[in-house]
């Protein structure tokens, strides 16, 4: 079962599990097929995507006025997400703004570049969780594809069981979308979403530092 955290007229909020591809393959159907399958309801309509190793949050619209409200609002970067991800390297800085230009490489992964390129920037926090392990509170600013998992690995700090990207082989691929604010009819919507899978994820010391990251729309970030 997929969680559903939230449910109005207008939209559809749930905890989508790691390892869940978000399109249709050989092995299921795809992920918004399985919602409407699991909830009965029909009308649900995709305004953002999370790669197939990404747990958390995604938000799904209800009829076609949210899609197109909402569609807009990550088009123009309004809408706030936040995303939690462990690495056991040590990064270049502890806490910052990556930015740089992104193109593709090879065999469909991505790459900074040193000129050109689309831009894409991340504010970031980390916080040491021991044993060589380190939390990252991360805040993109644009939204492309496979930036945060190329900006840790810009850092150093490649994201653990992210194979793809130089990651240590571990039980999952740490990087979970942890919350998200967003408007709609003048309203303002706050959500989070702490990860339930994942040993490291699931830690008393990283527990205790999400204790402390529970409004992550409040913090002063870097610039």
């Amino acid at each position: 079962m997929i969680p559903i955290l939230a449910q109005t007229d207008d939209f559809l909020l749930i905890d989508k599990p790691a390892g869940l591809d978000f399109h249709q393959n050989e092995e299921q159907a795809s992920l918004i097929d399985l919602v409407r399958q699991q909830t009965g309801i029909d009308s649900l309509f995709t305004v953002h995507r999370l790669d197939k190793m990404t747990s958390g949050l995604l938000l799904l619209a209800r009829n076609p006025e949210t899609t197109r409200s909402l569609g807009e609002q990550f088009a123009a970067h309004h809408i706030q997400k936040f995303y939690l991800a462990i690495s056991d390297a040590k990064p270049s800085k502890k806490q910052g703004k990556i930015q740089g230009g992104m193109e593709k490489g090879r065999g469909g992964s991505w790459k900074f570049v040193r000129e050109g390129g689309q831009l894409a920037t991340t504010q970031f926090f980390s916080y040491g969780l021991g044993d060589g392990l380190r939390l990252f509170l991360l805040r993109p600013r644009t939204g492309r594809t496979h930036q945060l998992r190329v900006a840790l690995k810009s850092l150093g700090s490649p994201i653990l069981g992210d194979s793809r990207y130089a990651g240590t082989e571990a039980d999952r691929g740490y990087l979970h979308a942890y919350a998200i604010e967003f408007k709609l009819a003048g309203n303002t919507h706050r959500y989070t979403c702490p990860p339930t899978f994942g040993q490291h994820f699931q830690s008393a010391v990283c527990q205790d530092q999400l204790s402390q990251l529970d409004a992550p729309w409040d913090l002063a970030w870097p610039k």
